[in-house]
């Protein structure tokens, strides 16, 4: 299964090499979003929202937490991309350099997820 596995062309799997470094680069991450208000426009001036169980939390921060979960959740956005992108690798890989069944219509890129 192994050699399946390793079989891809040499650009295709640079490309999931590099992926695969910014993974283990990866450093503090979160969800949700952090917002800064101006004084006067009310409430908590630092303030960090997510879901939890389809509700929406709200947490009040201190300026060095919102500078510190700003960074973590950026982290988490970029993770998320990286994901993203060795998912698409993932599956060109599969459908390409893979042997596939007979079908009477070809899968569209669209159905592959691939562009």
């Amino acid at each position: 299964m192994e050699s399946l596995i390793n079989s891809s062309n040499s650009e295709r799997q640079q490309e999931f090499e590099k992926l695969r470094a910014q993974l283990s680069k990866v450093s503090w991450i979160s969800d949700g979003s952090v917002e800064h208000r101006e004084p006067g426009t009310g409430g908590a001036p630092y303030q960090w929202t997510r879901k939890v169980n389809g509700k929406t939390v709200c947490v009040t921060l201190s300026k060095e937490q919102f500078e510190w979960l700003k960074v973590a959740i950026a982290n988490w956005r970029a993770l998320q991309e990286t994901i993203r992108k060795i998912q698409r690798l993932s599956r060109e890989e599969l459908f390409t350099a893979l042997p596939n069944p007979i079908r009477r219509k070809k899968l569209s890129k669209k159905t592959l997820g691939i562009p």
